[in-house]
Formats: C-alpha cells, structure tokens, sequence
C-alpha cells in the first residue's frame, strides 16, 4: 500500500486558503447540542422558565449565525430529555414535582427550532447506561433493572448488550416513541458501538448462541449493523422524510501502511460504511476530531462509501479548549469539506463555537454570511414540489418590508426567501438568499431605504429537502419616497 499522507500534507499546503471559501448555497452546518452532564445545556437546574430561556438564547444565537441544524440531545446515557413511557427523565430537568419534568424539553426545542428555521434532531446514545453510581441513582426505573438481561457491566460501565437480540426490540421501543410523539427531523445515533475490540466485553454467552460461525469481529459487526438496519426500517415506516443518521469514529478504516489506531470498523465493531453503501443511513456526521494527516484522509474514504447520501464531518471545536488547537485548524477543515464537496459540517460542541473559543465564532461568520439550505434526499423522494403563488410585497410601519404569499397545498412544506438586483435567479447562488426553513407564508425584515430596487422570490422545500422552481418574482423599489 503506497504510503499517502506525506504527499497530502504537501499538496494541502498548497491548496488551503487562509481567507473564507465562499459559502456554498446549500450546506449542512450542524452543533450537537449536549444534554449529558449540562454541558450546553442545561445549566440552571431548578427553573423551568430559566431552562427555556437557555434554550432559545442558544437557538437565537445558532440563528444568527447562519447554522441550520440543531442535534438535540434527547437520550443521553439510560435517561432521556423527554416524556418517556420507558425511561426515567433526567434529574437536570427542572422538577414539577417528585419523578415529573415541569416541561418536556425534547417537545420545545422542536418547537422552538422550527421557528427559526432550524432543523431539530432527536440525538440518541444508543448502547451505554453510564456508571455504577448513575445507574443506581435512576433506581427501579434504570433499564438494568427492569430488563437486566439485556444489560452488561463492563469496566465499571454498564452498556445494553448488542449480541442481545432482545435489545433491539427495547431501543426500537424508544425510536418509536420518540418519532411517532415529536415532529423531530431526524433520529441520530450515537455510541452505536461496542466499547471496543479487545474480546473482553461480557458477551460469551450470546456468541455461543448467536455466533454461528461467524468471528467474533464479524458477529459483533453483524449485531450493529442488524439494529441500524431495522431502526432505519421502522423509521422510514412511520415517517419516510425524517433522517436517520448516525456519529460514527472520525476514522472508518486504517489507512496506510502503519494504520491509525482506534478506527470505527476495526476497533469498535461500526461498520458505518455498510451501512450507507446498503442504503440504511441517510446520512452520516463521523466525529473527525483529529487532525492534517489523521483527518484529511479520512474525508476521502467517508465519501468513497457515501453511495450519494448525505457526509458532514463533525469538527472538534472543544479541542481548542482539550488540546490546545487554534482557531484555523477548524477552518483549515471547513475548507477543505467544502473543496472536498461534503455535504457540510458539524460541530462538537455547542458552547465551544457560541461562546467564540479561540475567535472561531467570528472567523465562522464569514464563513457562514448567508443562509444555506439543506441537501435534498432524492434517494428518498425526488419529485419536485409545486410553487408558492400571489407572492405579495408592501413595506409597513417603521421600516419593516413584509413579503406573503400563497401555499402550495401541499403539507410539510417550508419557504426559501431569495433577493436579486435582476430578474434572473441561480438558486446555486448563496448571496441571494434571505431566508431558509419558513413555516408560514411571511417573511419580515427591516429593509434598507438605499433606493435600490429587488425582485424577490419564493420557493418551496418539501420535508425531504427538494426545492420548486421560484414563484413569480415580486419587484420593489426602496425609497423613503415610496410607500
């Protein structure tokens, strides 16, 4: 095998910039919002209201910074962030009394997220319980013990067991749970893994039942991938348009001649790629928080398995904090995502991009100086949707323009809002858009009395992210003069 990094490294040198790539006009850029410990959120832990405003401070911010997907973490490790028939909420949501939340968090971030044209995902840990002290402070309702024999300790951790087939029907129970009771986006797995390779977790008993001659290697793999393929198929059942998607290891595979260690196929039983290359993912977002020679590569293979589904590399701003990393390391990424024609980016995690660690939030806004829609999942459904019409333009009280139109007809629809100083349109072109993600059939804003004149367009998305033509353009002069 020819030896590849030293060649890259040479060749990135020359091809990264050090300014902003321009900003494509349909692009995934994602935060995994963490639940686990509070770490994004939340961070009073008695207020409901205080909780709330948290939350939509966060989403404000997500807003104004051009970010158009929110991972919401809705099951973190054996607890959830949501009204569950099955697990215990967790303790960090603020109580209305003894075991009730005052609010289900899960149901107001979607709310709140789609009303700002965010997509919201339903962030799911998939395998691990947590340690001994967790599990036993969530008591009789902990899934060790309603149904401990899906459940293994290992290492002082409790995990459910993969080999179980038992297990699937329980995670199933909670995939179902949370896509038929919440309008989320999209199902996203994390930890869907073993804890790693070293044949040492306690699972002897099912391979001699299971294992059929299979390896072990091989067994474990098949376990995985046999609960993605029917979480996906129970997905796509209930509700077709919702993403299901997943956060394998950065590294799908060794590369070159020396390997890379941890790797999500080898060490950790994830055969990620499979499961794009078989069409049971619509997307994946690995955890790249690596970087130069051990992720650059990496890119490239992810995106020989894509099979035309949706690759975001997830980028590790908390390494600026972890490992000292500089703010351009991040956008050295960036722009090689975007040269590289991934579908985006994701970033691990939310505090350490709103809270502008290292000035990455400044840099980002650059990056990210206009709104971008998201990728279609034509694989899925790849008809095109019917345009809005009577789109109307009247400027109102105080500077507010205001632009309303008329639906379609058709339902899981929202709308994208484009400007442009002639009266051709290239939906391709980013700089012409407004506004992505709207609900309703009204867009406002605080327009500019610069006696320029716009035609404005409207077009329609539908749940699989397909876009119409535009509508028939709306033409305005901005002038004090003109009412």
């Amino acid at each position: 095998m020819h030896k590849i990094f030293p060649l890259l490294i040479l060749f990135l040198a020359g091809t990264i910039k050090s300014f902003p790539s321009e900003p494509p006009a349909t692009e995934v850029r994602a935060v995994w919002l963490t639940t686990n410990y509070g770490l994004d959120w939340p961070w009073n832990r008695t207020s409901a209201d205080a909780q709330k405003r948290e939350l939509t401070e966060i989403l404000d911010s997500l807003k104004k910074y051009n970010f158009n997907t929110v991972f919401f973490q809705a099951r973190s490790r054996g607890e959830v962030f949501y009204n569950s028939q099955i697990e215990p909420a967790s303790t960090l949501v603020a109580p209305a009394g003894p075991g009730r939340p005052a609010f289900d968090p899960l149901a107001f971030v979607v709310e709140e997220c789609h009303k700002r044209g965010l997509e919201c995902h339903a962030w799911v840990v998939v395998y691990p319980l947590g340690d001994d002290r967790h599990v036993r402070s969530l008591g009789a309702q902990s899934v060790t013990k309603k149904n401990p024999s899906i459940a293994k300790r290992f290492r002082g951790e409790w995990f459910l067991d993969p080999g179980n087939p038992r297990t699937d029907d329980y995670l199933l129970s909670i995939v179902k749970e949370i896509a038929t009771g919440y309008d989320v986006d999209g199902i996203h797995f994390d930890y869907i893994r073993y804890p790693d390779n070293r044949g040492r977790f306690p699972d002897d008993g099912m391979y001699r039942l299971y294992g059929k001659g299979k390896s072990r290697d091989e067994w474990r793999r098949d376990n995985v991938t046999r609960f993605v393929t029917k979480a996906y198929d129970r997905v796509k059942a209930l509700k077709p348009w919702v993403q299901v998607s997943s956060a394998p290891l950065g590294r799908y595979r060794a590369l070159g001649s020396n390997g890379v260690g941890w790797t999500a196929l080898e060490t950790v039983s994830q055969d990620a790629g499979k499961w794009m290359m078989t069409g049971k993912h619509d997307a994946i977002y690995p955890m790249m928080y690596y970087k130069e020679e051990l992720f650059y590569p990496f890119v490239d293979d992810w995106l020989r398995h894509a099979n035309g589904r949706i690759v975001a590399p997830g980028l590790g701003a908390y390494q600026m904090v972890e490992l000292g990393w500089s703010h351009r390391d991040i956008l050295n990424q960036v722009d090689y995502t975007r040269n590289k024609d991934t579908h985006g980016q994701a970033y691990f995690r939310t505090e350490n991009v709103l809270s502008d660690t290292k000035g990455i939030l400044r840099e980002l806004r650059e990056y990210y100086k206009y709104p971008a829609k998201l990728p279609p999942m034509t694989w899925l459904k790849d008809s095109i949707p019917n345009s809005p019409y009577d789109l109307r333009a009247e400027k109102g009280e105080e500077g507010i323009f205001e632009l309303s139109w008329e639906r379609s007809g058709e339902k899981r629809i929202t709308y994208n809002v484009y400007r442009s100083e002639t009266d051709t349109l290239s939906l391709d072109n980013a700089e012409k858009l407004m506004a992505v993600g709207l609900r309703e059939p009204l867009f406002r804003y605080r327009a500019e009395e610069n006696d320029k004149a716009y035609y404005y367009y409207i077009t329609t998305s539908d749940a699989y992210h397909n876009e119409s033509v535009p509508c028939i353009p709306a033409f305005f002069y901005h002038s004090e003069t003109v009412k």
